[in-house]
């Protein structure tokens, strides 16, 4: 019998859409994939042909250091300096972990940072995994509500900070954010995230600053709470700009408090990230990988715009009701209460577009706040998985919605009547 820990946890609603796109799939119906957050190309030519090499060539693809190969945590330090302009003094590779995904960070940083029964707040709009593996392990959310770019910032913060003490609540503990978001897109910019990471440490609040989707934007430049903050603890992954999904590996920049911590907790827990991933991973900043990765982010920007474009012609959709798409490779549409009936939310619409033209969303009930009830409400286009699969979809979304807009008038109707 399962734990009451293991039983409390709520599923990871894209993979049981992946499931049944699969299955659909395999019954012979040309199933577009745009519900996961899965780049369609490989990992790059250079990081792959690394791994052929290690695995043929004789090494022992033994145990690495708790907190990895030190010349991959040398590899990202040098990109940290690089990239965002970082003080190698500011980035040492002792404060940096390689980890097995972000998704082996999330369960250390949570595991280390917080005690079952602290509060840790959340977008009301975010990654479901935060929630689920949090819960997991004895915390107690505090959702807090994004504003009406879809954005979580200092403002927001602040008012559920002076609400809780106003109540008598305990207070937060801890933060986790990603920017840009998932499911939403959107980005803070700088100023916003240098807000947010002053009150965290104004107020004694742990910032979990979550940028897997880094390298993946449009027209603006990400920032990394390191440039703000030496307090903050950074997640990244080599799943999303580095397309390395599969290959499990992640990192992350861990502030000196913390490092005994996490240490002890990578050691027991995981030993270290998987050898031949750390291994091939070397390769993942040479030129030519890349000039491979920035192809791959040309081929997002016009997906991304296929679907904008597209989106226009729904007029039943009002544009404020897409978010704003910064960054990542996801789009986030509100349906608003005009498009929505009862029984007739977004996850009707998701498992009926499945169901009668092949094409794979993902209802919102995986990224809101189960309280707020906005989950049948919005719902994730994924544009990751290439540039003809996008504009299909889109095209078969395009043919199905008028028989959607006439569905919630008849429950509008039978409702009233």
């Amino acid at each position: 019998m399962a734990s009451q820990r293991a039983s409390s946890v709520e599923s990871f609603k894209v993979m049981d859409v992946l499931k049944r796109a699969n299955e659909l799939q395999a019954a012979g119906h040309n199933v577009l994939h745009c519900e996961v957050g899965q780049p369609e190309t490989g990992a790059p030519k250079h990081v792959a042909d690394a791994a052929v090499s290690a695995l043929t060539e004789p090494q022992v693809m033994g145990y690495t250091d708790a907190f990895g190969l030190l010349a991959l945590r040398q590899k990202i330090s040098d990109h940290y300096q690089r990239h965002y302009g970082i003080a190698a003094e500011d980035v040492p590779t002792n404060r940096i972990v390689v980890t097995t995904g972000s998704s082996g960070g999330f369960l250390l940083a949570f595991t280390g940072c917080f005690d079952t029964g602290d509060f840790v707040a959340i977008a009301s709009s975010g990654y479901p995994c935060y929630r689920n593996i949090l819960s997991a392990l004895g915390c107690n959310l505090a959702t807090v509500p994004i504003n009406d770019e879809f954005k979580l910032t200092a403002k927001e913060l602040k008012i559920e900070i002076a609400r809780r003490k106003q109540s008598g609540e305990p207070p937060i503990k801890g933060l986790i954010l990603s920017s840009p978001g998932n499911p939403t897109g959107a980005m803070l910019g700088p100023e916003e995230l240098k807000e947010l990471c002053l009150l965290c440490e104004a107020e004694n609040i742990q910032f979990l600053s979550d940028e897997i989707y880094h390298g993946i934007t449009y027209g603006k430049k990400e920032s990394t709470a390191l440039e703000f903050s030496s307090k903050a603890l950074i997640i990244n992954s080599f799943s999303k700009y580095y397309s390395m999904s599969g290959w499990r590996l992640g990192w992350m920049v861990v502030p000196e408090n913390l490092l005994d911590a996490i240490n002890s907790l990578q050691q027991n827990m995981f030993i270290n990230a998987p050898t031949i991933s750390q291994t091939a991973a070397l390769k993942c900043w040479d030129d030519e990988t890349i000039e491979q990765l920035e192809k791959h982010v040309g081929k997002y920007r016009t997906c991304r715009q296929l679907i904008l474009d597209q989106l226009k012609k729904f007029k039943e959709i009002d544009p404020k009701n897409v978010a704003p798409a910064d960054g990542g490779f996801y789009i986030y549409i509100d349906l608003g209460p005009e498009n929505i009936a009862p029984g007739f939310g977004s996850v009707k619409l998701c498992e009926t577009l499945l169901e009668e033209k092949y094409v794979a969303f993902t209802p919102g009930i995986d990224f809101e706040d189960p309280a707020s009830g906005m989950g049948d409400r919005r719902f994730r286009i994924s544009y990751a998985g290439g540039i003809e699969t996008v504009r299909e979809a889109m095209n078969r979304f395009f043919d199905f919605w008028p028989s959607w807009v006439e569905r919630v008038q008849g429950a509008k109707f039978k409702t009233s009547s």
